[in-house]
């Protein structure tokens, strides 16, 4: 990199390009005339949006690329919810834990909620389980979480005594089943295991000595029959009974992948384990009133900026504008993140303290800056020519701006394991920044630098 910098420099080049096209508008549909790709062999044109989602799209990936919005800014519900785990052995408190938080996402999900958020965390050995649902009033997400999840067994019957008598019957796929009485209170636990012949695996199933015995005389009835398993109107699974069980086990096999029978006995333990909820807080979210602290907050965070570039320039002249630059780059490599981030499960949420954290981290960025900037002075005073005060100075700045960073990003971790909401949303947008700031200032501004005064 010293040697060549060059290379660095359009490197640089390259990721600001791609960065203005990841956060270009869109500017909707547009009719241009039709020609042909001939590597891919397609056509386009006639009406075509111009936009980066369209060319995601034409790769192949259809999810929306856009910046994911928090609840503060979208609008919506908060509720914390209290689980509680006085009956729940200690040894399955996070079984249930998580089998609570799967039953609320299905809800959710039912219920046609976009992206919203479901997380656990234990405060002081107390479970909670936070849920923000976007666009949803509190009536609407008491109705979402306030009940127990149910689960329930269906027995195969014939076609013809279906048509004869069809009340209080359920068709899967081409068959009916008519409800039995064994349901999630009589399982008493799941868990995944793997079949010895096959080595495929497979979810096991243990009931209680009240539901052996009302599952023995299910499969008594039932073989070379599907028994259905249901859970809160949820057709899970309709393995056929080979035989009777009368040992109050039973293995559901056929299909599974280990994260599938995972997923599977977590719901099947959300039936068999109803954890107790009680509200320990509720709060709306006006989206009007989220969209004024947006602008306000965005409106802060230009002023910042603006204010920062005016005093490096006046105050380093020619190096202000080189960092000025680098900042630049620096805030569009940063929400070229977040908004690359929303194609993955695990984006980037912006919230108003993750937006907060964005502008911190400006300011971060410039205190690298600084210190270089500082340094060099002294090795120019020292007497070393351009060139050399330039490089004494990014490499004895270095270890400083390390620590400092280090420090942050240490602090920003424990935030994020430890807090819950907010608080994570800021860390985690802290922590890209300060990630993106040492990579803005070292090599960004050190390039620059070396390509300027060469």
């Amino acid at each position: 990199m010293r040697k060549n910098p060059r290379l660095i420099f359009w490197l640089i080049i390259g990721l600001t390009i791609l960065a203005l096209f990841v956060n270009l508008p869109s500017f909707g549909n547009v009719n241009i005339k039709s020609f042909k790709i001939p590597v891919v062999n397609q056509t386009i044109g006639g009406t075509v949006e111009l936009s980066p989602n369209a060319v995601f799209k034409f790769i192949g990936i259809t999810k929306p690329l856009e910046f994911r919005e928090g609840l503060d800014l979208k609008g919506g519900t908060s509720m914390t919810l209290r689980a509680d785990m006085s009956k729940i052995p200690q040894s399955e408190r996070s079984t249930a834990l998580n089998s609570a938080k799967t039953v609320i996402e299905r809800r959710v999900n039912l219920f046609g909620v976009s992206e919203p958020i479901v997380q656990t965390s234990v405060v002081n050995n107390q479970s909670r389980i936070i849920v923000e649902l976007p666009s949803v009033n509190i009536d609407q997400a008491r109705s979402i979480v306030g009940t127990t999840a149910q689960l329930s067994f269906w027995e195969e019957v014939a076609s013809s005594s279906a048509k004869a008598n069809p009340k209080d019957l359920v068709i899967i796929g081409d068959s009916y089943f008519r409800k039995t009485d064994l349901t999630g209170n009589d399982l008493s636990q799941t868990s995944v295991s793997f079949d010895q012949s096959t080595g495929k695996p497979q979810v096991q199933l243990q009931f209680t000595s009240n539901g052996a015995s009302k599952f023995a005389d299910i499969t008594k009835r039932d073989v070379k029959k599907r028994l259905a398993i249901i859970l809160d109107n949820q057709a899970i699974e309709a393995p056929v009974v080979n035989e009777p069980i009368l040992n109050g086990q039973a293995v559901i096999s056929g299909g599974f992948t280990v994260d599938s029978a995972n997923a599977l006995s977590t719901e099947l333990n959300a039936g068999a384990l109803p954890v107790p909820l009680t509200v320990l807080s509720e709060q709306s979210i006006n989206p009007t009133l989220g969209s004024s602290y947006l602008t306000q907050s965005l409106f802060a965070g230009i002023l910042g900026f603006v204010i920062i570039v005016f005093f490096m320039t006046i105050l380093y002249g020619r190096l202000g504008i080189i960092a000025s630059t680098a900042l630049i780059l620096y805030t569009l490599f940063v929400l070229s993140v977040f908004k690359l981030s929303s194609l993955t499960p695990y984006g980037v949420t912006l919230t108003l303290s993750g937006i907060a954290g964005f502008i911190l981290s400006i300011g971060m960025a410039v205190d690298a800056n600084i210190l270089i900037f500082e340094r060099m002075k002294e090795e120019k005073r020292l007497g070393r020519s351009q060139q050399m005060a330039i490089e004494m100075g990014f490499s004895r700045a270095w270890t400083s701006i390390r620590d400092s960073n280090v420090s942050t990003l240490i602090t920003s971790f424990v935030l994020y394991e430890f807090g819950t909401g907010i608080v994570k949303g800021f860390a985690l947008v802290l922590v890209i920044g300060v990630l993106i700031s040492m990579f803005s200032a070292i090599v960004v501004t050190r390039t620059f630098l070396r390509l300027v005064y060469k």
